[in-house]
C-alpha cells in the first residue's frame, strides 16, 4: 500500500469519479484506475461500486475512506509542524539571563518575540553568568543573556549592548545630593558592595578598576550574587554600588543614581550559547534581543 494509492482513493471519492479525480491529480485515467485496482486487490475486499452514473463508496469503502481521511491529516500536520519547527515558528526555548538584562532589554524582546512566534514556549531562568555556563554544558539552556566577558573554549559569545556605570549611592547619604556627575575620588573612604568576582568577574574587575584610576583601593564590605540584592543592601544604607545604568529602571526606595565624573565606564551585555549551537528558535530570540538593543542606543545627532 503506497501513499499515492491513497490520495488517489480519497480524490475518486470526493471528487465524485475517476475522470475529474485524474484532472484535480494532474494524471491520465488508466494509471489512476490500475491505482485502484491495485489497491483494492491487496486489501481483498471492493472500495468502489462502479457505474455509468460514477462511483459510489462500498459499506467496507466508506469505512476505510474515514481512516484515509485521517491518515492524511496527520500527514499534514507532520508536513506542517515540520516546516514550521524548522523556521523556529513553535517549540520550546530555554533562556538563561542574568539580572541586569531584566531592566533593560530582556523585556522588549521577550514582548517582539511572543507577538511574532506565539506558538513558542518560551522558559526563563534568572542565572548569574557562571551558572549559565553550567547549565548550557548541562543542555539545560538554549541561550544566556550574560555578562562579559566569557573565555570558555566550548562556548561563544557576541556582545549585544554595552551600559555605562552609575554610582548608587543610599538615598540619605551626601554623594546622593545633587543630578550632577559625582568623582569617585570622594568616596575613597566609602564602604563598596560588589558581586563575587566568580560570579560576574566583568563588573567587579571594573569597580576596582575604576576606584583605582579614582586614586583609592575601594573598601568591599559585602559581597551580593544579584543585583536586586545589592540595590537592597544599597538602599539599607550598606554601602555604594557600580551597576548598570538600566538598574535605575528598578526604582528602588532609599536608592539614588548619579552619574560618573571623567572617562565613563562601560559593562557589556551578551549572548551566550555553546559554540557552533545551530537552532531555529534561539537565532529568531537573538533576532528580537539586537532589535532591542539597537533602539535602546542613544541616538546620534543629526548633522
Amino acid at each position: 500500500m503506497e501513499l499515492r494509492q491513497l490520495r488517489y482513493f480519497a480524490a475518486i471519492v470526493e471528487e465524485g469519479g475517476f475522470s475529474r479525480a485524474a484532472e484535480r491529480l494532474h494524471v491520465s485515467q488508466p494509471p489512476l484506475s490500475t491505482q485502484i485496482r491495485n489497491l483494492e486487490n491487496e486489501l481483498g475486499v471492493q472500495l468502489l461500486e462502479r457505474s455509468n452514473r460514477g462511483v459510489m463508496l462500498t459499506t467496507a469503502g466508506a469505512v476505510f475512506y474515514d481512516e484515509v481521511q485521517a491518515v492524511l491529516a496527520r500527514l499534514e500536520h507532520a508536513r506542517v509542524k515540520t516546516v514550521q519547527t524548522e523556521r523556529g515558528d513553535i517549540g520550546m526555548l530555554s533562556i538563561g539571563f542574568v539580572s541586569i538584562a531584566d531592566y533593560g532589554i530582556l523585556p522588549p524582546a521577550l514582548k517582539s518575540f511572543r507577538t511574532r512566534f506565539p506558538m513558542v514556549e518560551v522558559q526563563l531562568h534568572e542565572l548569574t553568568t557562571d551558572a549559565q555556563i553550567r547549565e548550557l554544558r548541562a543542555a539545560r539552556l538554549d541561550l544566556g543573556i550574560a555578562l562579559a566577558p566569557v573565555n570558555e573554549p566550548d562556548l561563544a559569545f557576541k556582545g549585544v549592548m554595552r551600559e555605562e556605570l552609575v554610582l548608587a549611592a543610599p538615598a540619605d547619604a551626601p554623594a546622593a545630593k545633587g543630578d550632577g556627575p559625582i568623582s569617585l575620588r570622594s568616596l575613597s573612604k566609602a564602604s563598596f558592595i560588589v558581586p563575587p568576582r566568580e560570579v560576574a568577574s566583568g563588573l567587579y574587575d571594573l569597580t576596582i578598576s575604576h576606584c583605582h584610576a579614582s586614586g583609592f583601593a575601594p573598601q568591599i564590605t559585602q559581597h551580593a550574587r544579584q543585583m536586586q540584592t545589592v540595590i537592597g543592601l544599597v538602599s539599607s544604607g550598606m554601602g555604594f554600588a557600580l551597576v548598570p545604568s538600566s538598574v535605575r529602571n528598578l526604582q528602588r526606595p532609599g536608592v539614588r543614581y548619579r552619574p560618573l565624573r571623567g572617562k565613563p565606564a562601560f559593562i557589556e551585555l551578551g549572548i551566550l550559547r555553546l559554540r557552533n549551537a545551530t537552532n531555529p528558535l534561539a537565532e529568531n530570540f537573538i533576532a528580537a534581543l539586537r532589535t532591542a538593543a539597537a533602539e535602546r542606543r542613544p541616538r546620534k545627532p543629526a548633522g
